[in-house]
């Protein structure tokens, strides 16, 4: 089955196939998927439920309803209501049993989508990470090590891992954009107001958006069509005001406002975005991201703490020990907060708009990193406050500030996680925005992504040698006994010196960066993170393990050495590797 909206679709409406044969086969997946990460769903619709909802959308086909999502499989996020099904918002003392669905469910059923379930997030949508859930943490569907973002967590997944077509995401500052990024799909966040939000349990209500995920543009333009529109069950429904842009200029950070936390596969990656989008023939456009950031801030540090602390008051009063630790240390922020602030964050989030509205005179849209990096599940469980924070660098303000973006993917890095950017427009850029990122996506020709990680991929370092570890040298058996694999032989980038080191038997190379420096030969192994540690403790000063920048301008670890390592050493750049040098030693004097 092609898991494409308007394929599955169209075959079911033109009897090619029927909604029950597409519905049979994502059962089998979701059964199959299951060992591989079972925190992907809270409540999954029984098997006779969902097939009695696809035999009913076959016998709507047979009698001539045309439906835009004909038996079309989709997952919906625990936060938002399906009549009869548990919402939890992965809060087991929370949970209650809706008698009607969310409006946008509603709509989507209507239509002839079938759905599967409730997928996981992270409690009450507080989170960019997918690890605050007592349901258990979905994971990236390429490396299991590492966070599948969040809250949408099992949205996500569900989508990425070929369960289901589409999936209901939510989100605030983040939520249904970050894990796009890192699963590679497409993260549809429509203007406030345009898709409903009625049946939804809030985070911050004036704030919050139904979101879609997917897999391709033209599924999340087709969810679009279906579910948008004025409802007037929803006080912050409004009524679609569809506006064009021609990206003819994009936005894009300073280069000193580009901050990727060390993550260079990251920057290299938007490096290659940014490339993609001037070739569609856009003009790129620095601009400051201060007040932006500025307005991001009143997200967590501000005021609207304080929203979600009403959304959640009576629980957080009655049963406190019911929460996640990392979101009641959140939501618990807001009691302290005073009228008086809420009305001096008002006013500084009104000024803030003043200036960031200005911005569109000068740019059409804004192309930013969707995150600046990825975590694995582990550092984000020792460190869960700060880490989720840094995921919503560049996503808190655009609702604050009431604007539309779409979260498209932009490659993946070594580690098969995925790395995507955000195209951020004014309110109703929502069609606009979904064209320009087909342009993009166009322009950038990515790869396919990485295989899914079925089996739990091991962590693996990538290790750059320049002397004696080189194949066929005296030192490679200590590569060779941890099983390391020789991944290419290269150059460093242009930047550094090599040195024959003084009194040294045998022969010890010293790697330095410098500004006039040259391309040094070296290969690069790959290692499991176990065997690079046992390896590391065996290098001896003043040698050491450094971050090494190669000719293409990834970066890996590698040697380095300490600037004593220079002392009476010989500068041997000229000759270009070790392999050279190590020549010129072996040669008889006659052959000189």
């Amino acid at each position: 089955m092609t898991l494409e909206v308007a394929t599955i679709a169209a075959a079911v409406s033109q009897r090619e196939t029927s909604a029950v044969a597409v519905v049979r086969e994502a059962l089998a997946r979701i059964r199959d998927y299951h060992a591989v990460q079972p925190a992907v769903w809270i409540t999954r619709i029984d098997d006779d439920t969902v097939l009695a909802a696809a035999e009913q959308v076959d016998a709507r086909v047979a009698a001539g309803e045309r439906l835009p999502l004909a038996g079309v499989p989709f997952a919906i996020k625990d936060n938002i209501d399906l009549a009869g099904v548990p919402t939890t918002a992965a809060c087991p003392d929370f949970a209650y049993v809706p008698d009607t669905s969310a409006t946008v469910v509603d709509r989507l059923i209507a239509a002839g989508a079938v759905a599967m379930g409730k997928t996981n997030l992270d409690q009450f949508a507080t989170g960019l990470n997918g690890t605050r859930s007592p349901y258990g943490a979905p994971a990236c569907v390429f490396n299991r090590a590492y966070v599948s973002g969040g809250s949408s967590s099992g949205s996500a997944v569900a989508v990425a891992a070929g369960l289901v077509a589409f999936a209901l995401g939510t989100d605030t500052a983040g939520s249904g954009r970050v894990p796009a990024a890192f699963n590679g799909l497409i993260g549809m966040k429509p203007t406030k107001g345009r898709w409903s939000t009625s049946g939804l349990v809030p985070a911050c209500r004036s704030l919050d958006c139904v979101t879609v995920l997917a897999r391709t543009i033209d599924d999340a333009r087709t969810v679009d069509r279906v579910v948008a529109g004025f409802d007037p069950t929803d006080a912050f429904s409004r009524p679609c005001e569809e506006r064009g842009l021609s990206p003819r200029a994009i936005g894009i950070p300073r280069p000193e406002q580009r901050i990727f936390l060390g993550d260079s596969a990251a920057e290299r990656l938007y490096e290659r975005a940014l490339a993609a989008l001037a070739a569609t023939g856009a003009d790129l456009v620095e601009i400051d991201l201060t007040p932006l950031r500025e307005a991001a801030a009143l997200l967590y540090d501000g005021p609207w703490v304080a929203e979600r602390t009403a959304a959640a008051l009576p629980l957080l009063d009655n049963h406190p020990q019911a929460f996640d630790p990392s979101v009641r240390a959140i939501v618990e922020g807001g009691r302290s907060i005073t009228g008086v602030e809420v009305f001096e964050g008002q006013y500084r989030l009104a000024a803030l708009k003043q200036i960031t509205d200005a911005m569109w005179d000068q740019v059409d849209l804004l192309a930013l990193p969707t995150a600046p990096t990825i975590y694995r599940i582990a550092e984000m469980r020792a460190a869960p406050i700060a880490l989720n924070s840094n995921l919503g660098l560049y996503t808190n303000f655009v609702n604050l500030l009431d604007m539309a973006a779409l979260a498209v993917p932009a490659g993946w890095r070594d580690n098969g996680t995925g790395f995507g950017v955000t195209l951020i427009g004014p309110a109703w850029t929502d069609l606009a925005l979904l064209a320009a990122g087909e342009t993009y996506l166009a322009a950038a020709a990515l790869p396919p992504p990485p295989a899914i990680d079925s089996e739990g991929l091991m962590e693996t370092v990538k290790l750059a040698v320049v002397g004696a570890h080189l194949e066929g040298m005296p030192l490679h058996w200590q590569l060779t006994s941890r099983n390391a694999r020789l991944v290419a032989a290269t150059h460093t980038a242009p930047s550094y010196r090599l040195y024959a080191m003084a009194n040294s038997t045998p022969p010890k190379p010293a790697l330095i960066h410098a500004a006039d420096g040259a391309a040094i030969a070296v290969e690069v192994y790959e290692l499991d993170v176990a065997a690079f540690g046992s390896f590391v403790v065996e290098v001896p000063a003043p040698l050491a393990i450094g971050s090494v920048t190669l000719a293409d301008g990834s970066v890996v670890k590698g040697f380095v050495a300490e600037p004593r390592a220079i002392d009476g050493a010989e500068d041997i750049t000229a000759l270009g590797g070790w392999r050279s040098y190590i020549d010129t030693l072996t040669r008889t004097p006659s052959s000189l």
